[in-house]
């Protein structure tokens, strides 16, 4: 969010829209690949909806033209998608990965996490409910 304000602040908005259409994209072809792995590895799991594997082959197949393409004729702007993916990398590490953490920054996890779900009203924090505000 950081990254993509401060990009909203100094570029414009073409060129925002450009930085997050090429990171969508991205995150829907590594998703297909998840799916396609996870029909290879958990065959035997529940799924409310299996298609055919020729429709996800098929996209991946788009996908990955699209995306060759767009790395061809725009790599800066690719990059720079790029970037703001991997600035969640320290955000993951910090987070999840790390999990001896000391009591500090957990609380400031848990702060920063209770803080943003107010800020954005997604969900109430675990102390409190809806009655008693």
């Amino acid at each position: 969010c950081l990254a993509t304000l401060i990009i909203m602040l100094v570029g414009d908005t073409y060129t925002l829209i450009n930085y997050v259409s090429f990171i969508n994209y991205l995150c829907y072809g590594v998703t297909i690949i998840g799916l396609i792995v996870l029909r290879w590895k958990k065959p035997k799991i529940f799924r409310p909806i299996k298609v055919n594997l020729l429709i996800p082959i098929t996209y991946l197949a788009f996908w990955a033209f699209l995306l060759v393409f767009s790395l061809y004729s725009e790599p800066i702007v690719c990059g720079v998608g790029l970037i703001i993916i991997l600035t969640g990398v320290p955000v993951f590490f910090l987070g999840v990965y790390w999990r001896n953490k000391p009591k500090c920054v957990n609380r400031l996890i848990e702060s920063l996490t209770c803080w943003g779900q107010k800020l954005c009203f997604v969900v109430y924090p675990q102390g409190g409910s809806a009655e008693e505000e």
